[in-house]
């Protein structure tokens, strides 16, 4: 593998890393990959696991985040029959689990921090802490909301999701995409690197590539019209510019028309189903 890229972790350690590149695949892998992990998620600013609202930036996820969940939801229910089971892999604090139980759904949750389960369990949702907790079954709708780049053992987690889905089942997966122009503009500072929490870097072709070996192929992409702007909020403040807010938007707002066009959007949300 090429190196692509030397990055670090901008919101924790400090760390230097790089991003090698897989041709087969087409996709980045961070390297090297740190054994202790967990390590780099215990911080305050790994908004996912808090909820915080301290910044002009954490309110605006939040607020956004509570806008998006109507929508991620109507797109699930669009592929599933009743009756309705869901897996949320990397629930967070439990938001999504929650609405999928408001919209009807026997949904479950998995998430790994502790924390972020003990935020849950206040919101009245009891999340597992791996998939060796859940009782043996299969789910009409298996979702990760930028979860999959976070997991280790890659090909080895993919099938185990594909073991736990219905026939025909739907498999959502939501990840950045290193083709899009914000990440080619801001390069080495682009947000949604995020390393080492970000192991691999997926390409519209390499979640295909990656999938199909298990049977299951990519049947829709959606782009996530937002994340252009978030991405950009915090690539700018990496860069130390202080006028983040207004250089952001022009650079989200250029990649999403650029993404009108190229369909590279800053992040996409994949879905999926078993072959026939």
């Amino acid at each position: 593998m090429k190196l692509y890229l030397k990055t670090k972790d901008f919101s924790v350690s400090g760390e230097p890393f790089e991003l090698h590149w897989d041709e087969e695949l087409e996709m980045l892998i961070t390297q090297p990959q740190p054994d202790n992990l967990d390590a780099y998620y215990e911080s305050e600013d790994y908004i996912s696991h808090t909820d915080s609202k301290k910044s002009f930036i954490d309110r605006l996820y939040q607020s956004i985040k509570s806008k998006n969940l109507k929508n991620k939801i109507q797109l699930v229910e669009n592929q599933v029959d009743n009756p309705k089971s869901l897996l949320d892999l990397g629930a967070g604090t439990g938001d999504f689990v929650i609405t999928a139980k408001n919209a009807g759904f026997t949904s479950i949750g998995v998430e790994p921090n502790q924390n972020a389960r003990s935020l849950a369990l206040q919101k009245g949702v009891e999340l597992k802490a791996d998939l060796g907790e859940i009782n043996p079954q299969k789910f009409q709708a298996i979702t990760l909301w930028h979860v999959l780049e976070h997991l280790p053992n890659l090909n080895g987690q993919i099938k185990a999701l594909v073991d736990l889905i219905e026939a025909d089942g739907v498999l959502v997966i939501a990840v950045p995409n290193y083709r899009s122009y914000d990440a080619k503009y801001y390069r080495s500072h682009w947000a949604a690197y995020d390393v080492p929490r970000h192991l691999w870097h997926f390409s519209r072709a390499s979640i295909s590539k990656l999938f199909a070996p298990h049977q299951m192929e990519v049947v829709q992409i959606r782009p996530m019209w937002f994340d252009a702007f978030y991405v950009s909020m915090l690539s700018e403040k990496y860069k130390g510019n202080k006028m983040y807010l207004i250089s952001a938007f022009f650079v989200g707002l250029w990649s999403n028309l650029k993404a009108i066009f190229t369909k590279e959007h800053s992040s996409l949300i994949y879905i999926l189903k078993k072959k026939k």
